[in-house]
């Protein structure tokens, strides 16, 4: 039985017709106020994700492969073994960064462009009111 949990990153609200979705960060600026419990658990799981290098390198690797997605076969060279990687791209996913589809023998991932967002407005500094 596995005790990890998928991120709740985003809640999106309902867009307009033609409009792009609104981003809903899983917690607010950091620079707005201090975190509850809830959102310092949230943030610190996608941050401990992405603490390890291999495993930053395979999320920028996928994030800024062209297409938006990248096959597991064009990512692993990251100066571990195969079995490794592998077990890397499974703490992102698990932690709710990568999303994958298996197609025939090779596994596709991708970074939800939704996620990216919610990252980004969370590390923004919040306006000067």
């Amino acid at each position: 039985m596995s005790n990890t949990r998928v991120l709740p990153l985003l809640e999106p609200e309902a867009s307009k017709a033609g409009a792009p979705e609104a981003v809903v960060p899983c917690c607010p600026p950091v620079t707005e106020r201090q975190f509850t419990a809830d959102e310092a658990e949230t943030a610190a799981r996608m941050f401990k994700a992405l603490g390890d290098p291999v495993r930053l390198r395979l999320f920028t690797a996928v994030a800024s492969h062209e297409g938006g997605e990248a096959c597991v076969c064009d990512i692993s060279d990251v100066g571990v073994s195969q079995p490794t990687v592998s077990h890397h791209l499974k703490k992102l996913k698990d932690a709710g960064l990568l999303t994958s589809e298996r197609r025939g023998t090779w596994v596709y991932y991708r970074v939800e462009p939704s996620v990216l967002a919610a990252m980004g407005k969370l590390l923004t500094i919040a306006p000067v009111r």
